[in-house]
Order: C-alpha cells, then sequence, then structure tokens
C-alpha cells in the first residue's frame, strides 16, 4: 500500500516574495506546502510535519542550506526524505558540497515555478519506486513461519547488495542497526569522513547511508509486527529507537501508514493464508 494522498512539500526560502511564489504555484498544482522563513524553521518543521520533499535555498542568514541538510540526513526521523537545493550559483564546488551531504538536486535561481514543478515530479517518482520496490519485498514474506524470537528473522542478503566495495559498510549496519547508529557512527567505523563515506555510497548505491540504516530497521519492524506479538514501544526500543513516537513517524513517512494499521493489514492477510491452507488439507 503506497500513500496516495496530496504529497506534502516544504519550502525553505528566507525571501518572501520567492517563497509566496513557490507556495502558491505547488498549492495550484494540488501539493500540500509547509513554509519556513529560515533553516532553523525548517529544521522544526520538516522534523514536525515529515514533509514528502523539501525545496531549500543554500544562502540564508541564520544558517545556510548545508547546515540544514546536514542536520536532517543526520536525523534518523528524516534523512530519506528528497532534498532539493535553489542556489544562485551553480559553481563546482557547491554541487560537490551538496552532493556530498546527501542533496538530491539542485535548481539555479532564478527559476519558474514549472522548472521546480518538474524537478519535484522526478524526486517524488524515483522515491515512490523505491517505496513500492520494498513494499513488494514485505508481500513476499507473508508465507514466513510464524517466530517468537525478539530478533528479525529478515535476511540481510534481501535489504543489502551484493557490492564488495561496501561489504564492511552494510556489515557494520547489519551488525549494528537496533544500536540507534548514525551516518557518522558508520563512518567512524569504517575509517572514511561522513562526507566522503556518503559520496562513496551514493555514487555507487544512489542511496545515503542513512538511508541503508532506515531501510534494515524497517525491514526488521515490518517482522516483528507481524511474526511477535511485542507492543509497538517493545519494537521500537529493540530496533534502536528512543521511543514509540520517534519509530512511529519513521514508520509512517516510509510505508505511508502508521505501523499499527500495517501490523493488523498483514496479520489479516497471513490469517487469510493459512485459513486457506488449512482448507486445501480438509482440516
Amino acid at each position: 500500500m503506497i500513500n496516495k494522498s496530496p504529497k506534502k512539500i516544504l519550502i525553505i526560502e528566507d525571501n518572501a516574495m520567492s517563497r509566496k511564489m513557490f507556495l502558491d504555484g505547488l498549492e495550484a498544482e494540488g501539493f500540500d506546502t509547509i513554509d519556513a522563513e529560515n533553516g532553523t524553521t525548517g529544521i522544526q518543521k520538516a522534523q514536525e510535519h515529515l514533509p514528502d520533499l523539501v525545496i531549500c535555498d543554500i544562502m540564508m542568514p541564520d544558517m545556510d542550506g548545508f547546515e540544514v541538510l546536514r542536520t536532517l540526513r543526520q536525523d534518523p526521523v528524516t534523512a530519506i526524505i528528497p532534498f532539493i537545493f535553489l542556489t544562485g550559483s551553480a559553481g563546482n564546488e557547491s554541487l560537490r558540497k551538496g552532493m556530498e551531504l546527501g542533496a538530491d538536486d539542485y535548481i539555479t535561481k532564478p527559476c519558474t515555478v514549472q522548472q521546480l514543478l518538474k524537478a519535484i515530479a522526478v524526486r517524488l517518482e524515483k522515491q515512490t519506486k523505491l517505496m513500492e520496490h520494498w513494499y513488494t519485498v514485505c508481500c513476499q514474506n507473508f508465507s514466513a513461519p510464524v517466530v517468537t524470537d525478539t530478533t528479525s528473522s529478515v535476511d540481510s542478503e534481501s535489504i543489502f547488495p551484493s557490492i564488495p566495495q561496501l561489504k564492511e559498510v552494510f556489515d557494520y549496519i547489519e551488525a549494528n542497526y537496533d544500536q540507534g547508529i548514525t551516518l557518522c557512527d558508520v563512518a567512524e567505523a569504517v575509517g572514511y569522513s561522513s562526507a566522503y563515506l556518503t559520496n562513496r555510497v551514493g555514487k555507487i548505491t544512489g542511496e545515503t547511508v542513512n538511508n541503508w540504516i532506515v531501510k534494515r530497521r524497517m525491514s526488521a519492524a515490518r517482522s516483528l509486527l507481524q511474526d511477535t506479538n511485542q507492543t509497538i514501544e517493545q519494537i521500537a526500543l529493540a530496533l534502536g529507537y528512543q521511543n514509540a513516537c520517534h519509530f512511529s513517524r519513521q514508520f509512517r513517512q516510509h510505508h505511508g501508514i502508521p505501523p499499527q494499521t500495517w501490523r493488523k493489514e498483514h496479520q489479516l492477510i497471513r490469517n487469510s493464508k493459512v485459513e486457506d491452507y488449512k482448507t486445501s488439507l480438509n482440516l
């Protein structure tokens, strides 16, 4: 199930006129919009509303766009939100810095609303395909046997691609994903700077390190929700989250529905399959 509700876009732009132009244009196309006049407010609203995509100016007075992106990428709750920079300069140094931090795209100002809409469509389409892929992987596990262990029964090979250059990275994530690790922890463990590791993993896989951490946690979460009777609070703690609210927000962002709803739907499907199997055996 992929969320079909209107996409929520956060615009972080200190110029009031430009911000209004973008907001009006997006709202006219049916998007839900949130705006912030500076980086600090933008981070707060991203964490509060969990938008489907963030558009952020680079040059702002209190906190530049690079710091906004760095903060969002280091927070597991906001790490996988697509991020597009607005910039008055497309110099190589600026582009390289943004990409190393995990930016998804750049739009050079001045730009039209149509240019902005095109960039948004590309990023959202990629995000939707990613979610559909992982939802399909999840659905393929319906017939898995019921387990009572508190750990995940999901094979890590179904989560991480077989890439020798990144084996050390994925092995560390696999061994520690339930410990609340971040990009910085992974980078320190494998001996790289956070910026270099982000760039390396991004070039090879098209994803950020934090994305892979979240994917592994979500895979374990699905298994625990479907195959155990643990509460949402117990599952959150087992996966390294500080609290159930944090876990639930990230699960909803990744799957489009809360973990409680996901559990009910998938347990119903599993029970139906069990009944069908019993019927086929004339039990």
